[in-house]
């Protein structure tokens, strides 16, 4: 069209009065949509850098979690070694394909990477498993002479979440350490306290002939594969039995477990 100008309509807006509602609205517009595109572009440009951050402090923390179990800091030190990182397939006890740790939270947020336990086999009350979880390890050499495994349950009030350290053989525990809990202050709480915890260190988990084990002791530990139990807190204690038993099945990490004595892990 002859003598048309694209910016004209934009010059009659610039010369409205700015008390205008027109140019109120517009500039208002404008300057959300300009915010918008620049928080929008430094979200796609920071998220690396913030998963890394997260990702050193999981790793901080763990290491912080692990020298505070009663019991490891001196195996820390004379191995001199470091923790590593790395997401399991829990059906298959071997590394995940695809799965990082930078990416594991996005891959638990599908609802099929998570499965339905039956409950006969559900001995934590969990309901559902998922499919891949973070573990540390400790090498010396070629052999993993340390593994802390993620544990969790269904206490007395609310869920119960642990780290479970143990041993190279994969059967004597070398420590826990209980990183969130409901239970009733005084009674269950307890499983938080240094003194219980320090139970644990030389426990072993299963006997000579393969099956697991552990447990609580309804008082005294009056065996190997005991700790002690808790006074007036008798539901807390068989769920953390429950707990237990159930990650180092094979519901659990039992295929990671047998993968890693076998020498193939």
């Amino acid at each position: 069209m002859a003598g048309f100008d694209p910016l004209n309509p934009w010059r009659r807006l610039l010369a409205l009065p700015n008390e205008t509602r027109m140019k109120t609205l517009f500039v208002a517009f404008a300057v959300s949509a300009v915010c918008a595109l620049l928080v929008s572009g430094a979200t796609v440009l920071l998220r690396p850098i913030q998963t890394a951050n997260r990702a050193a402090e999981a790793q901080a923390r763990i290491e912080a979690l692990v020298r505070g179990i009663p019991g490891m800091a001196p195996i820390l030190e004379l191995s001199g070694g470091t923790l590593s990182t790395v997401v399991i397939d829990l059906e298959d006890g071997a590394a995940a394909e695809g799965v990082t740790p930078a990416t594991l939270d996005e891959a638990l947020s599908e609802p099929s990477n998570w499965t339905a336990l039956d409950r006969g086999a559900d001995l934590a009350g969990l309901g559902r498993r998922p499919d891949y979880a973070q573990i540390y390890l400790l090498r010396e050499g070629e052999d993993v002479s340390l593994v802390l495994l993620p544990v969790s349950g269904a206490g007395y009030n609310g869920r119960i979440d642990a780290v479970l350290a143990l041993r190279g053989d994969m059967n004597t525990i070398a420590g826990m350490a209980v990183t969130q809990h409901s239970e009733t202050p005084g009674l269950g709480a307890r499983i938080e306290e240094p003194a219980w915890l320090a139970e644990f260190p030389g426990t072993e988990t299963r006997g000579l002939d393969g099956n697991l084990r552990f447990s609580v002791a309804r008082g005294d530990a009056s065996s190997a594969y005991e700790v002690d139990g808790i006074t007036g807190a008798t539901r807390t204690s068989n769920a953390v039995t429950q707990m237990i038993r159930f990650w180092l099945g094979p519901e659990g990490y039992g295929p990671l477990l047998a993968a890693i004595r076998r020498g193939e892990f």
